[in-house]
């Protein structure tokens, strides 16, 4: 599997040279850790499920509403009529502008809460904040806009800016509408357009509708009683004050060096907060449900030669190749160009399967039984790492991740781990109680002891498998006839191609709904911003009033989805309750992977599909109405 120099400049890979198997562990007892991961389940699994998580709106609406970073300015409600709004301002939004400005429609407006482009990036400024998994596949559009990042996984701060450059590119901060949220979508039959409705009294009427609001920016709050009680300092990490504790983004957090901080979540924001909040605060506690798994981070600049060499199309490659050694299990016949942490069960799993007599002859069920087997060998090496840094014996202990690989998020970070050696840092490990038992005037109370505290932190995710309606953070999404979006997609989704639905002519959804997933989220929104496009375009050059699916257009659509569906419930089911499989399905909600309902045969294969579709021209599926005709 050696990797030629032309293949390494051509395809994007840092460094030429083996990238085989990683050595794993291999006296482990697999009955043994199938038990005690259903053990370790079992203890933090909670009756309510996501409903333990509050929203934060109404009395909470400071934890997400107020903008930290752009002052609010006033300004006169907006009456007008226009061709298309994006709601939101991140990855989802830009995508879908920029490929309309490209298709060339240029009437589109982004309506965006924040005070600029970046969505997550945006809100996001916390101490440490890097993406976690390499920025040459996850920040879109490189070749585009001629950049490359400057390192392996790249700083929010230059994430953020990137997609502001995107908005100056594509020119979409051209009628850009900021610091505004919108609270109701209602079709007007009338007029052919969806009225929108937002905080700022504007009342905007767009003939095309996309939904770009993702809920990866749309913080959540764990349901601790008496969370209102507490005193002290108190914010969420995606909002995070620097007036409170001092620095920026990359550190020196002084104003804390007096304070007693209090850290509630362990997953990805929490693994790169404590570094900083560890070497800054006089005390750091680390409330801990259920650890992440850590690797190392070995986050290297990028080689200027290489970047040089680069061929066009070479992202799009190196996007494919990701998602080949991770979401399609191992990618035979093709270097691993990523190399690191997420792919390593992919290349441990093609090396035993390369090992064998005959490859080809390999069942599913063998393949599937070897990749468990590399699965659990892999997640022992990680919990060998933690007894590696950690000197206590019972915080290593608590530390070690006793679940399978992909049941939360990977992360990895140097300093992590070690940060727990220090004498003001304490990890409280609360997984018996399944969380912290409440908040008081002073602090936290967590397995019978109050733990006083001058600041909170919430490092507690977003809105990701909640409720639609709370990942949208709309009030009120009207179709024809009043029809509610939320009460369509009560039992499941329903739609063509997993972007627009029957009943809402002219609005059209990005996310994770009926779609093909990539490993990699900037990717599928690329493809979803390209396909509506796409309608849109047809749309307004063949003069339509309207355009929507037939029902029978998204009944089939819906068919192809449970006919390909590919169930991952029994894996799920096996993880540990968190947002990949909706808490494990407590109160009543049952098992919902954060992915929607995705089609089975694969990402690639669904971009192929939809190109396909688009190749023909006939707009299949989809109703196209004219003014006055009924309806339109």
């Amino acid at each position: 599997m050696t990797i030629s120099e032309a293949e390494a400049e051509q395809h994007g890979v840092i460094a030429a040279g083996e990238c085989g198997p990683t050595s794993t562990p291999q006296d482990i007892d697999i009955d043994a850790l199938r038990e005690k991961y259903r053990v370790e389940r079992e203890k933090r699994m909670r009756t309510e499920g996501s409903k333990q998580y509050i929203e934060t709106g109404g009395e909470f609406a400071g934890f997400s509403e107020v903008d930290p970073h752009t002052p609010v300015v006033e300004r006169e409600p907006i009456d007008t009529d226009i061709d298309v709004a994006v709601i939101g301002g991140g990855f989802a939004g830009l995508l879908c502008g920029a490929a309309l400005r490209k298709a060339g429609v240029e009437d589109v407006h982004i309506i965006e809460q924040g005070g600029d482009f970046g969505g997550v990036w945006y809100w996001n400024r916390y101490p440490g904040i890097q993406c976690d998994n390499e920025s040459y596949c996850y920040v879109p559009l490189l070749e585009e806009l001629d950049f490359i990042p400057s390192k392996k996984f790249a700083d929010g701060a230059e994430i953020y800016q990137h997609c502001r450059n995107i908005g100056k590119h594509f020119g979409l901060y051209d009628g850009v509408i900021f610091s505004t949220q919108v609270r109701d979508l209602k079709w007007d039959d009338q007029i052919s357009r969806w009225r929108i409705s937002t905080n700022r009294g504007d009342d905007i009427r767009a003939r095309f509708v996309v939904l770009g609001s993702g809920s990866f920016n749309r913080p959540k709050l764990p349901g601790i009683p008496g969370i209102t009680d507490f005193g002290g300092h108190i914010f969420h990490s995606s909002r995070w004050d620097y007036d409170y504790t001092g620095g920026d983004a990359s550190g020196g957090l002084d104003k804390l060096a007096d304070k007693t901080v209090a850290l509630i979540g362990t997953g990805a924001t929490g693994v790169q907060l404590v570094p900083f909040l560890g070497r800054d605060a006089e005390h750091l506690y680390v409330f801990q449900r259920t650890p992440s798994t850590v690797d190392e981070r070995n986050n290297t600049p990028t080689d200027p030669n290489w970047a040089k060499a680069l061929q066009p199309g070479w992202q799009k490659k190196r996007q494919r190749n990701f998602h080949s050694w991770t979401f399609e299990g191992m990618a035979l016949g093709q270097p691993d160009y990523v190399c690191d942490f997420w792919t390593e069960l992919g290349r441990n799993t093609a090396a035993r399967v390369l090992a064998l007599p005959d490859p080809a002859s390999l069942t599913p069920e063998q393949f599937v039984g070897i990749r468990e087997e590399e699965d659990y060998k892999v997640m022992e090496r990680l919990r060998r790492r933690v007894d590696s840094l950690v000197d206590d014996a019972d915080t290593a202990e608590a530390l070690k991740p006793y679940y399978r690989f992909l049941c939360k998020r990977p992360c990895s970070n140097d300093d992590y781990l070690s940060t727990f050696n220090r004498p003001n840092v304490t990890l409280v490990d609360v997984s018996e109680s399944k969380g912290v038992e409440r908040i008081t005037d002073t602090g936290i109370v967590a397995n019978g002891v109050e733990y006083e505290v001058d600041c909170i932190i919430f490092a507690s995710g977003f809105e990701i498998t909640t409720e639609i309606s709370r990942r949208y953070a709309i009030d009120t999404i009207e179709g024809r006839d009043g029809l509610s979006l939320y009460d369509h997609w009560r039992d499941g989704y329903k739609t063509l191609h997993g972007m627009s639905s029957h009943g809402f002519p002219n609005q059209f959804f990005t996310g994770f709904t009926q779609v093909g997933i990539s490993a990699n989220i900037s990717a599928n929104y690329e493809v979803q911003g390209e396909h509506i496009a796409y309608v849109i375009a047809e749309a307004l050059n063949r003069g339509a009033a309207t355009v929507e699916p037939t029902r029978d257009a998204q009944d089939a659509w819906c068919a192809t989805i449970k006919e390909n569906y590919i169930d991952n419930s029994a894996f799920d089911a096996e993880c540990t309750p968190g947002y990949y499989n909706n808490e494990g399905g407590g109160g009543g909600e049952g098992i919902r992977s954060h992915l929607g309902e995705p089609y089975g045969p694969g990402f690639y294969a669904f971009a192929d599909l939809l190109a396909a579709w688009r190749d023909k021209g006939d707009l299949a599926g989809l109703t196209l109405g004219h003014e006055g005709d009924p309806g339109a």
